[in-house]
């Protein structure tokens, strides 16, 4: 039974790695993938893990953290990573190096009893490397997994009080953009818990706010470099205050699990439209002088957005190209 080693910092994880990954599978029986991570890069080592793991599940994932130095033309140093190596694989030897790097394959893997597979050096399989992802990651997003498309993807959040035409933007936005937006997900609960008659709980704001977040999450894995979410765990934990006139931490605690780019306040400035579960006119200022009040606290840029839709929409996508560098598809 044949053992390939691959190996890098992964950082982040890519189609080339992929490429890399599959070359060893056909060249040996068990393919033995390890994550070489330094103590302080961007990217946490438990991330890079999880996505390796998504992307090549075939394979052993190992991950070590280390900060020896890197030298191409020093032995000693060598012996300090090949050290490493053999305890976080769990094994002295392997018998494939599987690299697309000449600069240290061969060294590596004469310390390692194995024989080094050169593999595409020059890129021209997949033409891309994490230097470049991490330089750009938006122009070389179809190299991306998702694990990383989610981690990179800038994320916009309409917020505000009800009918200021937070979804109508937001779903303008994501064609201009051509990619997800994520509905509000506190709507069609408000509809189906109304049926029921019974009384608002902390379990039901809490309910509301998981699955808005897991939704975010979902889309964040496929959209194209930009997500626009229709509302967010913030606004669920200010309704709690609302509904059962107190503040929840429990879905407080949610809400500060949430990051974004950039949040658009939606004004009122819109005519009012009622609908069987919307509160009224007056509770509409009420809720969203609430909301000014608690986005002065967001780390993010928070702008307010007024006038018709159409103006809405071209304030949107010059502070959107201003402030994260992202201009629509042409």
């Amino acid at each position: 039974m044949t053992t390939a080693l691959v190996l890098g910092k992964f950082l982040p994880p890519h189609a080339g790695h992929v490429f890399l990954a599959e070359r060893a599978r056909e060249l040996a029986d068990e393919v033995i993938v390890l994550l070489l991570a330094h103590p302080d890069e961007p990217i946490p080592v438990e991330v890079r893990h999880r996505w390796l793991e998504e992307l090549l599940p075939w394979a052993t994932i190992r991950s070590a953290v280390a900060d020896h130095p890197v030298d191409y033309d020093d032995d000693a140093v060598y012996d300090l990573w090949a050290a490493t190596i053999r305890e976080a694989i769990g094994r002295p030897t392997v018998d494939l190096l599987v690299t697309s790097e000449p600069a240290y394959g061969d060294r590596t893997a004469a310390r390692l009893g194995a024989r080094h597979v050169l593999v595409d050096p020059e890129r021209h399989a997949v033409p891309i490397s994490a230097t470049a992802l991490r330089a750009d990651p938006w122009a070389n997003w179809r190299y991306l997994g998702p694990g990383a498309r989610a981690w990179y993807v800038r994320r916009v959040c309409f917020v505000g009080a009800e009918s200021t035409g937070k979804s109508t933007l937001a779903e303008a936005l994501a064609r201009i953009y051509d990619t997800l937006w994520v509905p509000e997900y506190g709507r069609p609960y408000t509809v189906e818990k109304n049926k029921t008659g019974e009384a608002w709980t902390t379990d039901d704001f809490i309910r509301i706010a998981r699955r808005q977040q897991a939704d975010e999450e979902a889309a964040a894995r496929n959209a194209n470099r930009i997500l626009f979410c229709d509302t967010d765990a913030l606004t669920t934990a200010i309704w709690h205050e609302r509904y059962l006139g107190r503040p929840s931490p429990e879905v407080e605690a949610i809400a500060a699990l949430g990051r974004y780019d950039l949040t658009f306040l939606m004004g009122t400035d819109v005519p009012w439209v009622k609908d069987k579960i919307r509160n009224s006119r007056e509770v509409r200022e009420q809720m969203q002088q609430r909301f000014q009040d608690v986005l002065r606290d967001r780390p993010e840029p928070v702008l307010e957005l007024r006038g018709t839709l159409e103006e809405r929409t071209a304030r949107a996508i010059d502070a959107i190209d201003r402030h994260l560098g992202l201009r629509p598809p042409a």
